[in-house]
């Protein structure tokens, strides 16, 4: 008889080593999240993914599921700090959905539509970021990074190559080139990198292909976020 801990009552069965979040996702149960990545060790950054079990708040990304737990995710108190989070990301960046190529495609963007995010309730910080447009195949757009560390784990992980990585502190952290003058062209960095590919908002872009697919059409045109809750469970298919 396998195992199994109930969220939102409903059971949901796991493996010995399953997090929470891996076994939910696998059961069809969404639970919101940026910066978890079934393909990498988790980071536990974002924060969206905290439930509550036994009264207090974990992270599911680095918790372990275990016999009889009872969790719960998709409650109003639990929604309105994720909403927060999400509106804190929408002003610390420079988001303008209407012109970005990632529209319809943006994980950031879904998921503010899943928690019912209408508008930012904070001053926007308008930082100054530079677009880095050296490289002849991609176009890293640092004013859209929400510091989720996907490209820097995928980069070192998954292509072994460093290309990325976060700088400074608190509100100063920022994503930065592993190169000596800073720029993408001067990086082994190519189209095929699953760093590239694996960024959930419009930071890299591919240059010589722009809105290949119409909006519309796109990913989370078609589906809310919380309908792909099985497929992000499991690694996905280049």
């Amino acid at each position: 008889m396998s195992a199994s801990f109930s969220i939102d009552g409903k059971s949901v069965a796991f493996a010995e080593g399953q997090t929470i979040i891996q076994a939910a996702l696998a059961g069809g149960v969404y639970v919101p999240h940026l910066c978890y990545h079934p393909e990498f060790k988790p980071h536990g950054s974002c924060k969206l993914c905290t439930v509550m079990v036994d009264g207090r708040q974990i992270a599911s990304c680095t918790t372990l599921a275990r016999e009889g737990m009872v969790v719960e995710s998709d409650t109003a108190a639990l929604n309105d700090e994720r909403r927060t989070l999400i509106e804190m990301l929408f002003v610390e960046g420079n988001h303008f959905c209407p012109s970005c190529e990632k529209s319809g495609d943006c994980k950031l963007q879904a998921t503010a539509y899943e928690l019912g995010m209408m508008s930012a309730h904070f001053d926007h910080f308008f930082p100054r970021r530079p677009v880095d447009a050296s490289h002849p195949d991609v176009l890293l757009d640092f004013n859209r990074c929400i510091l989720c560390s996907l490209c820097v784990r995928a980069s070192r992980d998954f292509d072994g190559k460093n290309a990325f990585a976060l700088c400074g502190r608190g509100i100063h952290t920022h994503l930065i080139v592993n190169a000596k003058s800073g720029r993408l062209a001067d990086t082994d960095v190519t189209l095929q990198d699953k760093a590239v590919q694996v960024c959930p908002v419009g930071v890299m872009l591919r240059k010589d292909k722009g809105f290949a697919v119409p909006i519309g059409k796109r990913v989370y045109d078609l589906k809310p976020v919380s309908a792909y809750a099985e497929a992000a469970a499991a690694p996905q298919k280049e």
